[in-house]
């Protein structure tokens, strides 16, 4: 083939190698606008994982990097005067520019064509008369933006700023400087990349910069690859201390807001993207050459393993989306972990580093553990202590699940709960046997809290007819029944949701059709503003008066009382999801044009009101929370910054505790899927304003649970599909992690499988094979010691 690459950067180099190192028939041309010695940028890290590739790959590549490379295990993180280190973490970095020497001299030696200081031609003109353009033309491709309708880009332009810059200063390790300036927060990522020099990043909150004057001296047009001298220097003022004399190299270097660049379809017709032209993930989290150059790696092991290009560029788009999406996932984690360090800076040191190690969800608790079981020790120690410091424990050190946690007078053995799901077996509002297996089974399986689905305050207020309710004497006494059983055989405590459906009831059962209105049988919705779900699918609701409102609240109180004589531990305002009450709070199912619809105070005033009520009929021992949706997933809806006052709100109403949920108001909603993807809004509810928070939302390993924990992202965990999976979820999270104290009790008839059965006979009993006996692997340690 007659292949042309576009963009000379690592990506498209290596490209250009493998392929022509596979196939030396191929006619490869190389162009490149800058010249050979030209990078933007200083080092480049890579995993163990990538440089494994690139030895399996190409030997005679992997071989001169490798003689490059400094290598380290431990991250040193720097905050109020300590130093906490992580080690075994395996890091490689080498100089960018040395790295394009190597992949320059390889393409050389095989025979490709490299054009230096030359624009590509036409890529029209190269499609028509080769049969593969490669676009790796970076993050601004020229190339994406010529067929911009085909690759559907989308650029997402975050609020830190950041500089590029070097320093003649060797870092022994990766470091994390964190510093709190008179201008804000600031940190710097530093890491050593040969034996004279180490990659400087600094970065920080878009206000940080402006506060600290450098958007005086980025306001100025600057001629190509010169660096903005001026905000250099103020930086050199700013972390003197850290640099101790040593010189800072700049390249190119101004400010800079990362752009995460994603696109729809990485080809059009014979023309593919690869590297930052297709995709960028925040540099806290790796290096971008790296994943330019696990693309190549991919895009040519299709090229050879498929008949023909057309079936090659599906099945590398194929291969590599999913491992971009994820890496991307992780770094948008990280990037707005960054992004609001501010609201971290309160936490303990200790907290800060496990905090900060595990960001991305990438790295977690057991993770750490692995690498560096002396470093979780620690976080472990310091956390039973700091949690009996704020009443909760006896300061027992075991994994953090584990530790008791006190909302009023109300104590849980641990920060498990099965999270509220509706079920849709109750009969005209009834719970049913069903229900005491369901919320029974859980209980006995170690969660500390067991939550009822949303219990209805009405009889139309239901979601669905399978929807049970507290409207009736006889409800509340089904309901004790299962409050007794919780109580008298285990030690978990059972809290009720109390809620109503709104603009969302009258529907069929989830698996007859889930929000599809019901064949017959309808019964009125009412909401605050007459907005259908789904116009022309469901039912428009009758708008809401003020006699309607006075009403609500007194079904309300009523459940409430009824809720506290069943014997619930706990209660639950049910304001999120779309029901009636978050449907007061969103503008965009709240269009009334009285006190209760405008802003958000107004928007808020009928829900606290309700739950101000509930407040004061619910026995005052007993804690109260209210669940939220903190953002719509929809432009003009609720956001984070509003999550954060509709918190703040329900807790000077009395709320205790906040369920941090999101979305399900509107069908026209967009959600960020993934493992713990709304941990980050109880984490910034919690860590903004001190608030008690419960995270929920694809928590399914108590990996997670103790990460997100340790981390003080949020004060207790609800898992859901978890315990449909496993009702014993916590009993064997206890067991996989060899924890048998008091905070997962096993039943007395059951503590004969306390242990997991033998699964084959890989367990059995095992011979000694050593004379002498080894010792525990050691955590690695090591530093950067360039020779000489």
């Amino acid at each position: 083939m007659r292949i042309a690459v576009i963009g000379g950067g690592p990506g498209g180099l290596y490209f250009a190698a493998l392929a022509q190192q596979l196939d030396p028939s191929h006619d490869i041309t190389v162009w490149e606008r800058n010249r050979a010695d030209d990078t933007f940028g200083f080092g480049v890290v890579f995993s163990d994982e990538t440089l494994g590739g690139i030895e399996h790959a190409d030997e005679a590549v992997h071989a001169q990097m490798q003689r490059e490379f400094a290598r380290w295990d431990d991250i040193d993180v720097h905050y109020r005067d300590r130093v906490i280190t992580s080690g075994g973490h395996g890091f490689a970095a080498m100089s960018r520019r040395r790295l394009l020497q190597i992949l320059q001299e390889r393409c050389r030696s095989l025979g490709v064509t490299l054009h230096f200081e030359t624009l590509a031609p036409d890529v029209d003109e190269l499609a028509a008369t080769h049969e593969l353009v490669i676009a790796c033309d970076g993050v601004n491709s020229a190339v994406r933006a010529r067929y911009a309708d085909t690759f559907g880009p989308s650029l997402d332009v975050r609020r830190c700023k950041y500089m590029w810059l070097g320093t003649d200063k060797v870092f022994d390790a990766f470091k994390f400087y964190v510093r709190e300036t008179p201008h804000g927060v600031m940190q710097i990522h530093g890491y050593p990349y040969d034996a004279k020099g180490s990659t400087f990043i600094v970065e920080m909150n878009d206000a940080v910069w402006q506060r600290a004057g450098f958007d005086v001296f980025a306001d100025h047009q600057f001629l190509p690859g010169e660096s903005d001298e001026k905000s250099v220097a103020h930086v050199c003022e700013l972390f003197a201390d850290i640099l101790d004399g040593h010189e800072v190299m700049t390249n190119n270097s101004r400010w800079i807001n990362f752009t995460t660049v994603r696109n729809e379809h990485w080809r059009h017709g014979n023309v593919v993207l690869l590297g930052d032209a297709a995709h960028t993930a925040h540099f806290s989290i790796g290096s971008g050459t790296k994943l330019a150059m696990e693309d190549a790696l991919a895009l040519v092991a299709c090229l050879h393993e498929q008949p023909d290009v057309d079936t090659a560029l599906d099945a590398y788009e194929a291969e590599r989306r999913p491992v971009v999406l994820s890496t991307q996932r992780a770094a948008q984690a990280s990037l707005e972990w960054f992004e609001n360090l501010g609201q971290y800076t309160d936490q303990d040191p200790v907290q800060f580093a496990f905090n900060i190690m595990t960001r991305s969800r990438r790295v977690t608790y057991d993770n750490l553990r692995l690498r560096d079981p002396e470093f979780v020790k620690t976080v472990d120690e310091w956390f039973a202590e700091h949690e009996r410091s704020r009443g909760h424990g006896r300061g027992d050190v075991c994994p953090p699940m584990f530790q008791p946690l006190r909302l009023r007078g109300l104590e849980l053995a641990n920060r498990v709960a099965v999270s509220p799901m509706d079920m849709y077996k109750a009969e005209d509002g009834m719970p049913t046997p069903f229900h005491l297996v369901h919320l029974g089974g859980k209980a006995l399986g170690g969660a500390g809290l067991v939550m009822t689905e949303m219990v209805c305050v009405s009889e139309a207020g239901r979601i669905t007819p399978g929807c049970t309710g507290i409207w009736t004497a006889a409800q509340a006494y089904a309901w004790r029944g299962i409050t007794e059983f919780v109580h008298a055989e285990s030690q978990a405590k059972i809290g009720i949701q109390l809620g109503h459906s709104g603009r969302k009831g009258s529907t069929k059962l989830m698996w007859e059709g889930i929000d599809e209105p019901l064949d017959e049988g309808n019964w009125p919705v009412v909401a605050p503003s007459p907005l259908a779900y789904r116009p022309g699918v469901n039912q428009v609701p009758r708008e809401l008066t003020a006699t309607d409102l006075d009403t609500l609240e007194q079904q309300f109180v009523d459940a409430t009382r009824r809720a506290a004589d069943a014997g619930f531990d706990l209660l639950e305002l049910h304001c999120a999801h779309g029901y009636l009450l978050s449907s007061f709070i969103s503008p965009l199912t709240n269009r009334r044009t009285d006190d209760y619809g405008g802003p958000l105070a107004n928007r808020l005033r009928f829900p606290l009101r309700v739950f101000a009520a509930m407040r004061a009929a619910w026995p005052d021992e007993r804690p109260m929370s209210v669940r939220i949706s903190a953002t719509d997933w929809v432009d003009g809806g609720i956001t984070g910054d509003d999550s954060v006052a509709i918190a703040q709100a329900f807790a000077a109403a009395g709320a205790d505790v906040v369920d941090v949920s999101s979305g399900q108001v509107t069908p026209d909603e967009r959600p960020a899927f993934g493992r713990s993807y709304q941990t980050p809004f109880a984490d910034r509810i919690r860590n903004e304003t001190g608030i008690a928070t419960m995270a929920v939302g694809i928590i399914s390993s108590y990996d997670d649970v103790n990460s997100i924990l340790l981390a003080g992202r949020a004060d207790l965990c609800l898992l859901g599909r978890a315990h449909l999976y496993d009702p014993n979820w916590t009993l064997h999270a206890a067991a996989e992690q060899g924890y048998d104290g008091p905070a997962a009790q096993w039943p007395e008839p059951w503590q004969a499988g306390a242990r997991r059965p033998q699964s084959g006979r890989t367990e059995e009993p095992k011979p000694r094979l050593e004379l002498v006996r080894q010792g525990a692997a050691a955590t690695a340690h090591r530093r950067w010691r360039p020779a000489g």
